[in-house]
């Protein structure tokens, strides 16, 4: 059974305050102070400026000079594990984020025992301290009155080829789909907000196009959506994703959501104005970064060596001839992935390394590191990585950086929402965890101006709100949940660098969950109200209009030297 929504022993009262609606729609001029008054979790009432009276147990919080926005959602996060641990709330708190939603790019602990994400994805989700195995419903209840923030979950495909194929690089069976419908159809049942596929991370590199469009069918019936790490590297390879996803809502008519859809501006706006004039109800999330950060082993080794168990990827690196025949036939052909290139030595940064006799490396480029290690740029990623049990993530640079103004092109699309992408595990990790939330604000409004603060709150949390399923929240008027963000305009920015990656935000000090104080003058309350969010008929998503002309064009198991294609449709097209 869900967990109802926890309710706090006071009131809150938030005086004199300017409240901000996502659904206010761009250009809206700030309004009036008012005090806001949250009873039970909810807001009670908006009053005129000092006019709610408090009583001896209330909670009262000056408002004056600061902006009340709704809790911001972070779309695409990588907290799954990491959501009980102190630093990642408080990192997360201090950028506004009340709510993130997990289980991203087909990886995560449930359905089963959790042991392929937290072996796969021990660089990016790290371990979840108490999950010990079952579906999603299982995984939602540990987050229950156990973290300050909320966390929603996607069903993640990747898990769910995992448990039903194992490794095999075969496409699924009948029998076998009908199994995967089981579990993602259990999934959505047990609350989850959509289905999530990494079709560049191994098993979902081998899913077909056929299959995920099966897939996609009870996420639709559900009124979920499907998000998607899309196949071909984003960039300049972008058009292949966006047309397996086209194929995909095509067939099933669900709503479709892109992963951190990086890539030129023009591009971005004219892949999804493709989208939208075949009837694909799609949105997408973006950090607003040109840098991006992922498990070193994705786009440097073959899939069809990483879909292997690791103690036998290690023992492969270790064996002389297939050593050589990564170094001699695999890696020349590294520089065609679109977000790689000639020089990925320099272009990759090491944020995580398990092995400890590598942690001199962590900061450096694989270029800079195998130069003091004396070695190549080929072998020094094959070394750290059998030595760190391929427990390691980069900062990946692209070939072409994009600029502000770029980047709130991308931003400012009416389907665009916040999501950061963020991961928090490593030494030296990509800026994008610490900083994403209060750069959107600090960029786009303050510094640019590209947007206004109703857009802003729109983008940061009302859309995601609407998209996922996630209740009454998003919005600051009476009835919604009272998740809340307490914003100074003059003093918002992100700290955290690219050099100095670990820095808070600042200027988000008071934070609210269910109405109650979470973050309190920028510190850690210790009160803990967040739960595992179950998606909302209320918020049930209506796709555009569904085209059930057949079967989705289907992408075979075919590999370039071991990496998964895209689908035969993609290819023509792209």
């Amino acid at each position: 059974m869900p967990a109802p929504e926890r309710e706090p022993a006071t009131v809150l009262i938030v005086r004199d305050v300017v409240a901000v609606d996502g659904d206010a729609g761009p250009g809206a001029e700030l309004a009036a102070p008012v005090d806001i008054v949250v009873e039970h979790g909810r807001i009670a009432r908006v009053a005129a400026a000092g006019s709610a009276t408090a009583a001896p147990s209330d909670h009262v919080v000056d408002g004056r000079g600061r902006l009340l926005l709704p809790g911001f959602v972070d779309a695409h996060a990588h907290a799954d594990g990491l959501l009980f641990d102190p630093d990642v709330q408080l990192a997360l708190l201090r950028q506004g984020v009340t709510t993130v939603i997990g289980g991203q790019d087909g990886v995560s602990y449930a359905p089963g025992d959790g042991a392929y994400a937290s072996e796969y994805f021990a660089a990016v989700n790290g371990r979840h301290p108490g999950f010990d195995g079952g579906g999603i419903g299982s995984l939602l209840a540990s987050y229950d009155g156990a973290t300050a923030l909320n966390q929603a979950l996607l069903v993640p495909a990747g898990t769910v080829r995992r448990e039903v194929c194992g490794r095999s690089t075969d496409a699924a069976t009948p029998a076998e789909l009908d199994e995967m419908l089981s579990l993602v159809s259990a999934g959505l049942a047990d609350g989850a907000v959509g289905l999530s596929t990494g079709l560049d991370y191994v098993p979902g590199a081998f899913a077909t196009t056929d299959e995920l469009a099966r897939l996609a069918v009870p996420v639709a019936a559900a009124g979920a959506v499907y998000v998607s790490h899309m196949r071909g590297g984003y960039e300049s390879g972008s058009q292949a994703g966006i047309d397996e996803i086209r194929a995909i809502a095509r067939h099933s008519g669900v709503a479709a959501h892109v992963s951190h859809f990086h890539a030129e501006p023009h591009l971005v706006h004219g892949l999804m104005a493709e989208l939208a004039a075949s009837g694909v109800d799609a949105t997408f999330d973006a950090y607003p970064y040109t840098r991006g950060c992922s498990i070193l082993a994705m786009p440097v080794l073959p899939a069809s060596l990483t879909v292997r168990p690791t103690a036998e990827v290690v023992a492969a690196i270790a064996d002389p001839v297939e050593r050589a025949r990564l170094l001699d036939d695999w890696f020349p052909t590294i520089v065609d992935y679109p977000s790689l290139g000639p020089d990925w030595p320099e272009q990759l940064t090491l944020a995580h390394v398990a092995a400890p006799a590598f942690a001199w490396a962590h900061g450096l480029t694989i270029g800079a590191a195998a130069a003091r290690a004396g070695t190549t740029p080929a072998e020094f990623t094959l070394d750290v990585l059998a030595a760190s049990r391929l427990e390691v993530n980069v900062v990946m640079a692209v070939r072409y950086a994009r600029t502000d103004a770029d980047l709130a092109s991308i931003l400012g699309h009416p389907r665009a929402m916040g999501g950061s992408d963020g991961i928090f595990v490593g030494a030296h990790p990509h800026p994008r965890a610490r900083g994403s939330f209060a750069r959107y604000l600090r960029s786009l409004v303050v510094a640019q101006r590209a947007i206004g603060w109703s857009d802003a709150a729109a983008l940061v949390s009302t859309r995601a709100v609407d998209r996922f399923g996630l209740g009454d929240r998003g919005r600051v008027r009476p009835g919604a949940m009272a998740d809340l963000v307490l914003v100074d305009p003059d003093r918002v920015a992100d700290r955290a660098t690219y050099d100095e990656p670990l820095a808070l935000a600042e200027g988000i000090d008071d934070v609210f969950v269910a109405g109650v104080p979470v973050l309190a003058g920028g510190r850690l309350t210790g009160a803990t109200p967040g739960r595992g969010i179950r998606r909302s008929d209320e918020g049930r998503i209506r796709s555009g209009p569904a085209h059930r002309s057949g079967s989705a064009h289907r992408s075979g198991p075919a590999h370039r030297s071991g990496r998964a294609h895209r689908s035969a449709a993609a290819e023509s097209e792209g």
